[in-house]
């Protein structure tokens, strides 16, 4: 209720929301051109907003903002009606600024479980449908019976931005091409727009549950007659406060809290050992996302993977050693064959130089002998070496012309045999072949002269354009039909990538209900030790319990009676004042009907009596109508000065 939940704001200064004394122009300009609502909350407790770990490296949009997703639709955030647009001061369109939203985007779809695949690489430019996916998930956690239409999404999302109140404009055209590199910023700060309210809605409703217990009671007292009365007095006395010139009501407040602490029976203890349970709730929820942002598993998978490439690299080295070992042995044994060839080959020249030397010994020779000997030595060794230079250019053109020869009988044998196997794909060769129709397309250049092998071409020449023609008529026939099936297929493709796309989300869904399940039935396993431990506590206490009942039974009983008869003179005196009541408010009803009757009698009369004055007024002269109107003149000169 309305009027019970102002008990509530009472922690901010009452003059907030009386009347001004001075009106601020200024104040008023700021008002009609900010989308802020600076509104006091009613019915919530002024807590002060946990402080998230991650708060202080995350981007804020709006700075202290108010709005939230639980408030009603028709709340005065935009203006006067809401249709007022104002101009987006985000820088959308640096390039830094996009990156760091991006990745705020992912990390908070990977964190609250989204179901679809997506990477940052992905979000630099998404596509309709994973926009409007990524759109769905985060509605669904302000309203989780959320289902987005299949048709018109290009208008849903802009009316549900519109009902959300979002201050910038958000148009449907810009739903069509939200991947593009100059709209996508747009939609982009649309999705982080709506985080923040996400988040903004997680803390009031952690806010509400966390007051819940306090406020169950609290309804039936503040529709009391002693809490209006206290609430009356308390604004009395500030606006009369206010209006003398006063600011500060320090004093009243105390004594109104005083009061109402009073009226609300609350317990300082509880309140103080409630405030120590919060702040080590907020410690451990600090260190637990500590803890969620270190994410030890994802650095031990990435040590696994790196670990994993090093024993491939290790693999892949041993193998490549073990290949070089084995070259080295080869290698190791061809050596050891070629020593022993060699130191064969060495004995018997050392044989034969023996033979010479005993042979060169044993000769007679005169020195004129061996001088003409060595004379015809170097001429003959002169001759021989000119004959065996002449001998190497020769069977070096030789081999040249050889390789030349060689290589263009190579180039020509691969032409024919490329001919010849492309002849065969094409079903040309032999002459019974299908494409053949009795004509010989094979080629013989070495069985033939120079004459038989141009003819031959020229005649394999007509006879493949004839079949190019006949060939190209039959693959634009079939070219067209390739053309309806590709349609087709991409169709049938596109449909399968839909259903596996649904069937990979089914799957990862699954795996996820299995994963929730254990670690669930672990909980439930704990939680019965935990209950069965906690019930044999409870019926220890519970027979501590009935030995002090039964002590103090007839104690009570007789306690129980005093106030039964307590009551009874109690009800007897208030229905006497009920009583009384009733007659004095049915004699002031009374009395207030009668006074109604004589005051309206007394308007009629008066209005009777300034008819007749106005006639009379009508059919004065013009004398005293001038005379009216100077005195109308000074009246005004006099109203003015004043």
């Amino acid at each position: 209720m309305e009027r019970g939940r102002m008990s509530r704001a009472t922690s901010g200064r009452p003059s907030e929301h009386m009347p001004m004394r001075v009106q601020d122009s200024n104040r008023m300009s700021m008002a009609y051109a900010t989308p802020k609502s600076n509104q006091p909350s009613f019915g919530k407790l002024n807590v002060p907003k946990p402080q998230s770990v991650t708060s202080e490296r995350r981007t804020s949009f709006f700075g202290a903002r108010t709005v939230g997703a639980s408030m009603p639709r028709n709340s005065s955030v935009s203006g006067f009606g809401g249709t007022e647009k104002i101009k987006d001061t985000r820088p959308l369109h640096d390039k830094s600024f996009v990156q760091q939203c991006i990745r705020q985007l992912h990390e908070f779809l990977t964190e609250h479980g989204y179901p679809g695949t997506l990477s940052a690489k992905t979000l630099q430019s998404p596509s309709t449908k994973e926009f409007v996916k990524m759109f769905e998930f985060l509605y669904r956690q302000l309203d989780p019976n959320f289902e987005m239409p299949n048709s018109k999404v290009e208008e849903e999302v802009p009316a549900i931005l519109k009902a959300l109140r979002y201050p910038f404009i958000f148009s449907k055209s810009s739903m069509y091409s939200v991947g593009a590199p100059h709209t996508w910023p747009q939609g982009l700060g649309a999705l982080m727009w709506l985080i923040d309210q996400v988040k903004i809605y997680w803390c009031l409703r952690k806010q509400e549950l966390m007051f819940r217990d306090c406020c169950e009671d609290s309804d039936n007292i503040e529709e009391g007659a002693e809490y209006n009365k206290l609430l009356m007095d308390y604004n009395a006395e500030t606006y009369s406060m206010f209006m003398q010139g006063k600011d500060s009501f320090d004093d009243v407040d105390e004594l109104f809290f005083n009061k109402l602490k009073k009226l609300y029976n609350v317990d300082e203890a509880l309140l103080a050992s409630t405030a120590e349970k919060y702040r080590i709730l907020s410690e451990e929820v600090e260190r637990l996302e500590k803890e969620s942002h270190t994410d030890r598993l994802m650095t031990k998978r990435m040590e696994r993977v790196k670990l994993q490439a090093d024993v491939k690299t290790l693999q892949s080295y041993r193998s490549n050693l073990e290949s070089f070992n084995v070259n080295l042995e080869n290698r190791a044994s061809e050596l050891s064959n070629e020593l022993e060839t060699t130191g064969s080959q060495l004995g018997s020249l050392k044989h034969e130089h023996n033979e010479l030397q005993l042979r060169l010994q044993n000769q007679k020779f005169t020195p004129a002998d061996v001088e003409r000997i060595n004379r015809e030595k170097g001429e003959l060794q002169r001759t021989i070496t000119s004959h065996s230079k002449s001998l190497e250019d020769a069977e070096q053109h030789k081999w040249n012309e050889e390789i030349a020869l060689a290589k263009v009988k190579e180039t020509a044998e691969l032409k024919v045999a490329e001919y010849h196997k492309l002849a065969r794909k094409l079903k040309l060769v032999p002459l019974t072949a299908e494409n053949a129709c009795g004509h010989d397309f094979e080629i013989r250049p070495f069985d033939f002269g120079p004459g038989s092998m141009v003819q031959q071409n020229t005649q394999t020449q007509m006879l493949l354009r004839k079949l190019v023609s006949d060939v190209e008529e039959e693959n634009s026939r079939l070219a067209n039909m390739k053309l309806s099936l590709e349609e087709s297929s991409e169709q049938v493709n596109s449909n399968l990538l839909d259903k596996s796309n649904d069937l990979k989300q089914q799957r990862e869904q699954i795996r996820k209900l299995d994963e929730r399940l254990d670690s669930d039935m672990q909980e439930l396993a704990q939680e019965e030790q935990d209950w069965a431990a906690e019930i044999e506590a409870v019926e220890n206490h519970r027979t501590t319990l009935e030995k002090k009942v039964n002590y103090g039974y007839d104690e009570a009983v007789q306690h129980l009676k005093a106030a039964q008869q307590q009551y009874h003179l109690v009800l007897q005196e208030t229905n006497e004042e009920r009583r009384t009541v009733a007659s004095n408010i049915a004699s002031v009803f009374t009395t207030a009907v009668n006074h109604l009757s004589i005051t309206e009698k007394c308007i009629e009369d008066m209005h009777g009596k300034v008819q007749r004055i106005c006639s009379k007024a009508v059919e004065e002269d013009e004398a005293a109508l001038q005379k009216l109107r100077e005195t109308l003149k000074i009246f005004k000169s006099k109203s003015d000065r004043l």
